[in-house]
């Protein structure tokens, strides 16, 4: 991939003991945008299609790509939904700028790289044009910062599932579920993040990330917040005086706002109303009843729920024996006619109505009871999607596989500001208005 010799200066600068810069920043945190893949700010955005056809690629995109397996196994190989929410990165000296995915499901933070010359891990078509100086691949042959990581150094051991080269260079190798893959060197470089507009930046040197090579992708690359060694959350808290926490409030999928990513103070959820639950293995909490009207709905036979909380998948999943009677609850308090889903396999629980707030008059009292005595109050919004065309479904499905741990999707956290303490092991949910949680960019960055 480089030179011999550039492999020998490379190697020799991960000996040299430096102290960390990171500038920029205040201990107050700082926030970026999120960027739905739909939203008319992302390059992957299709304006031939209608809102309503976009609504239903959207779900069947992040229904594929769902079958989350137990939290317990390896976190690398599980992606949260698929291709759903972006940040913008900026990678090396001097800076390139890049949209990567956001998925608190992997462990590992990876980029399509080039050398120069060399053939680089090619964008998929729909991504090859990048607007606003952003670019779909990172050349390290441009950049003073970047470095390369030996096999037998503990930067190549916090990565899962790695090996060595023929040259004693760490190398990796993911395969998540749904079929993508990327494969390369790990490697380091100086990573940039812009705060909200007109803040500071927060500048990180020597990020471990993957510098892909090859990679069966739809996106330029992957910013893992899982809790394994590997992933930004992990790497920036040991960098910084920023904790190991961040939070998001996620702005409901048929409004073009951007939403929030949070980290450090700022992830902090204080808004009224905020709830408290233990987090498990892989950003898992347990469900311990749902309340519908007057009905407390539970497993049988004292069953634990565990669930993953996923900013990834649209749609949240349930044990039917779960849901089952949820549909049920729902159905006694909903006095709307019902309507044939216009994709069963994703929906089977569909109304006639003109949209939300005609949804929100019939909507009974739903509540998520949480381990810890959290009680997370659900609006319709929460449970059912608008479809347009006077449609709205039921946003809740079973598991998609015998053995699937089930999620609470995103939909299920529209308008709510989660934070994630990994210190803590804790996850808090607090009702917001994430539409104006980000603040709205000039035009003409993107």
């Amino acid at each position: 991939m480089v030179c011999t010799m550039c492999r020998a200066l490379l190697l020799l600068g991960l000996f040299l003991i430096l102290t960390p810069l990171v500038c920029g920043y205040t201990d107050g945190g700082f926030s970026v945008e999120l960027i739905h893949r739909d939203s008319p700010r992302s390059p992957f955005h299709d304006p031939s299609l209608t809102p309503h056809g976009r609504v239903l690629a959207a779900v069947q995109r992040s229904y594929a790509g769902s079958g989350s397996p137990d939290p317990d196994g390896a976190v690398s190989e599980v992606i949260s939904g698929t291709f759903q929410l972006f940040m913008y990165v900026n990678v090396g000296t001097p800076r390139t700028r890049m949209l990567a995915l956001v998925d608190t499901g992997s462990d590992l933070v990876w980029l399509r790289c080039t050398n120069g010359s060399a053939s680089p891990a090619p964008p998929p078509p729909a991504a090859a044009a990048a607007a606003g100086g952003t670019s779909s691949v990172f050349d390290l042959s441009s950049s003073s910062t970047y470095g390369l990581v030996g096999c037998q150094s503990d930067s190549c051991h916090s990565v899962h599932g790695t090996s060595c080269d023929a040259t004693s260079l760490c190398q990796y190798s993911y395969s998540y579920v749904g079929g993508s893959s990327s494969s390369g060197l790990v490697s380091t470089e100086t990573f940039t993040f812009d705060d909200a507009p007109g803040g500071p930046q927060l500048q990180v040197p020597r990020v471990n990330f993957g510098c892909a090579t090859t990679a069966n992708f739809p996106g330029y690359g992957i910013v893992g917040l899982s809790d394994g060694k590997s992933s930004l959350i992990n790497q920036m808290s040991a960098a910084t005086s920023l904790g190991r926490r961040f939070s998001y409030c996620l702005a409901p999928y048929l409004s073009d706002a951007s939403s929030a990513l949070n980290f450090g103070s700022r992830a902090t959820v204080t808004e009224p109303g905020a709830v408290t639950t233990p987090m498990e293995a892989s950003y898992t909490v347990e469900i311990v009843a749902v309340r519908v009207g007057n009905s407390i709905i539970k497993l049988p036979n004292s069953k634990r729920s565990p669930v993953i909380v996923d900013s990834g998948s649209m749609l949240t999943s349930l044990d039917g024996e779960l849901l089952d009677p949820i549909v049920e609850a729902l159905a006694r308090s909903i006095k709307l006619p019902r309507k044939q889903s216009p994709n069963p396999e994703l929906f089977s629980v569909c109304y006639q109505a003109d949209g939300m707030k005609a949804l929100e008059k019939v909507f009974p009292d739903v509540t998520l009871e949480l381990g810890g005595g959290a009680l997370v109050k659900l609006k319709a919004e929460n449970v059912f999607m608008d479809l347009l065309l006077r449609t709205v479904c039921l946003a809740i499905v079973p598991v998609k596989y015998e053995g699937s741990v089930p999620t609470i999707g995103s939909v299920m956290q529209h308008n709510m500001h989660v934070g994630y303490d990994l210190d803590k092991r804790t996850i808090t949910f607090a009702p917001a208005d994430c539409a104006t949680s980000f603040p709205s960019p000039p035009a003409s960055v993107v």
